[in-house]
């Protein structure tokens, strides 16, 4: 959960030492967000306060004040960078006592800037809805897809159809429409940005069913990439029209922390 590129770490509001920052891998249970932070700003940061309280509510029957969130990222970013990745967690402890609010900045990240080859897999996380710490799964069938040669997998269901990337969302591109797969997968705060402009549509979507698309791009908090192929199905027009799909994304305001 917690990688030795992150350049500090909190909990509950007090600095852990790096050296200390591997034990909170055995935290087992909680949920997070993670947001690109550029001189103190960062995209859809109410959506992502939205999805820490509404996770926090669902697993721990408890609000989560975004106030509280807010404060304890810039009291990080301030003693760190302004720049960074910031990776929120609210771990809940095993033996039931109160959740520990996780703070960890580390340096910026980007998009890749080639065109993503995914491998399809049959995986769906369980309770796909939430953006959780159960991350085996899909971080092991990514591992798989690099060793064959990918870039990271795509999760699939029974039938072939289409939920999500190991740790993006997919879409799809027909003329000048966005089809976002409908299947059980997390509701991705770059996806949902790009949905607040027009031409998004939702509907279930096969392996079979690709040939009918000009392009594919995933999208997480780094950003948007193209796709450049799914097992052996390539699809030819992507690099131009995800560039203006990039283009909506960076016209998107900037919420100051």
């Amino acid at each position: 959960m917690i990688s030795p590129a992150f350049l500090r770490v909190e909990i509950d509001g007090c600095p852990v030492p790096l050296d200390d920052a591997p034990v909170l891998a055995l935290l087992p249970h909680g949920h997070f967000t993670v947001m690109q932070v550029r001189a103190g700003r960062t995209r859809g940061l109410d959506l992502h306060l939205q999805r820490l309280d509404a996770a926090n509510r669902e697993l721990y029957d408890a609000p989560l004040d975004g106030e509280l969130v807010r404060a304890r990222i810039r009291t990080a970013l301030a003693a760190s960078t302004r720049d960074a990745t910031v990776r929120v967690v609210v771990a809940g402890a095993a033996d039931g006592g109160p959740a520990r609010l996780i703070v960890a900045v580390g340096a910026p990240a980007e998009p890749p800037a080639a065109p993503q080859r995914l491998m399809s897999v049959p995986y769906t996380r369980p309770f796909p809805h939430l953006k959780h710490l159960g991350t085996f799964g899909q971080l092991q069938y990514g591992r798989l897809a690099r060793r064959r040669g990918f870039d990271d997998a795509l999760l699939t269901g029974p039938g072939g159809i289409i939920t999500e990337g190991a740790t993006t969302n997919i879409g799809f591109l027909a003329a000048d429409t966005i089809v976002w797969p409908d299947a059980p997968a997390l509701h991705g705060v770059t996806m949902a940005l790009l949905e607040r402009s027009p031409g998004s549509s939702r509907a279930p979507v096969l392996l079979a069913d690709l040939g009918h698309f000009e392009a594919a791009f995933v999208t997480n908090s780094r950003g948007i990439a193209a796709v450049a192929a799914v097992d052996d199905h390539r699809f030819a027009g992507s690099t131009p029209l995800i560039a203006e799909l990039a283009r909506r994304y960076d016209a998107v305001p900037c919420d100051l922390v």
